[in-house]
């Protein structure tokens, strides 16, 4: 099995178990929430461990281990990005498997459980066409004051969404257009929309257009953009102004 047919079988999986979990009313509320998570990244940790001994792993629901920092492959997951949208019932949450090599995010998959998709980066097709108003997704509880200010600069439109997963594949779907974020993240929340994103030739960096660099020391990522090529330099000239 090759890394994108395993990060897209383990995401499927646990997209699956997680969906089992929420209708069998085991839980409710922050409880399901936490439930999720611990579940997932149980499976998804053992799955990883057991098919990739010699890689190193990152994930948001593991304590960190210094020791991924002298592996050149590092799994990093987030076994639920999005897990208030998971236990409201909502479809914008997704399973996060991505795979880093020397720092780059090469290989991943998202699954989107809630609409029955998982996009992985060994099958891609074209992006659809942007429409003449631009579509930014946006955080649905706290959208970046940058964001909302560049959205305003290029008259584009706010559609608000929950995980950064789910935001990012919907650049991947042609349901929007731009995905800027600057409120902070962390590498397991874009390791694996990245990786994604770069195999459908979609434009991914930071705010100021350096590269977007995995399996470091600290593991906080201050900012985001993923969109269109064709948007790329705009945006960043918008951001840039500021």
């Amino acid at each position: 099995m090759t890394d994108a047919e395993l990060a897209a079988h383990l995401a499927e999986a646990a997209g699956r178990i997680l969906i089992e979990t929420r209708e069998s009313g085991v839980a409710e509320g922050q409880a399901l929430g936490d439930a999720g998570d611990v579940i997932a990244n149980r499976f998804l940790c053992e799955a990883l461990r057991a098919a990739r001994p010699d890689d190193g792993l990152l994930s948001e629901e593991e304590k960190d281990n210094s020791a991924r920092l002298s592996h050149s492959r590092v799994w990093i997951v987030d076994p639920v990005d999005g897990t208030r949208e998971y236990s409201e019932g909502r479809s914008d949450w997704a399973v996060h498997v991505g795979l880093a090599i020397d720092g780059e995010a090469q290989v991943g998959a998202v699954a989107l459980p809630g609409v029955g998709l998982v996009l992985r980066s060994d099958r891609v097709g074209e992006v659809p066409p942007s429409p003449d108003k631009l579509r930014m997704v946006v955080s649905r509880t706290r959208p970046a004051a940058e964001a909302v200010a560049v959205a305003e600069k290029l008259g584009a439109e706010l559609v608000p969404m929950g995980s950064a997963g789910a935001k990012a594949m919907a650049i991947v779907r042609g349901e929007a257009d731009i995905y800027l974020h600057s409120g902070g993240q962390f590498e397991w929340d874009s390791c694996a929309p990245v990786a994604v994103a770069k195999a459908y030739s979609l434009h991914c960096s930071r705010i100021d257009g350096s590269p977007l660099v995995y399996n470091r020391a600290d593991t906080y990522m201050p900012d985001l953009l993923i969109c269109r090529q064709e948007h790329a330099e705009q945006v960043l000239a918008e951001i840039a102004a500021l």
